[in-house]
């Protein structure tokens, strides 16, 4: 079997952590590949219909959990567009952050401090 491709939803205020979150993926030779549609564009049904392809054709979705999540629109819709599409979900909290940095959105879904071995799992589960 092929890499497992993996959308990778964060606030646009974390571009650096999801870029060190990638570039360590990359360094560990992990066997996945990211995507992100992070919103270079504006937020618009666009945007969503090109964000909800992009999401359907990945394996799982993993989310950055950061203490700029709650009010990240985009994130979130593309959080509810997984759930809607039956995409497996993982939240990834980022350094300092906890349970009070979980939206709503991510109720009900698997939450794990940032670890290879913990991602791992989650995409070897896929």
């Amino acid at each position: 079997m092929g890499n497992k491709r993996i959308f990778t939803s964060f606030a646009i205020e974390d571009a650096t952590n999801k870029m060190l979150f990638i570039g360590q993926a990359r360094h560990a030779k992990v066997p996945y590949d990211f995507t992100d549609m992070s919103i270079n564009e504006p937020f618009d049904s666009a945007w969503k219909t090109k964000c909800r392809a992009k999401i359907q054709g990945c394996d799982g979705v993993i989310v950055l959990i950061s203490k700029h999540l709650k009010k990240a629109e985009g994130a979130l819709w593309e959080i509810n567009c997984a759930k809607d599409e039956g995409i497996p979900l993982l939240g990834v909290y980022m350094a300092g952050c906890d349970s009070s940095n979980s939206p709503k959105e991510m109720d009900g879904i698997k939450k794990i401090t940032w670890t290879w071995a913990g991602i791992a799992e989650f995409v070897n589960g896929l």
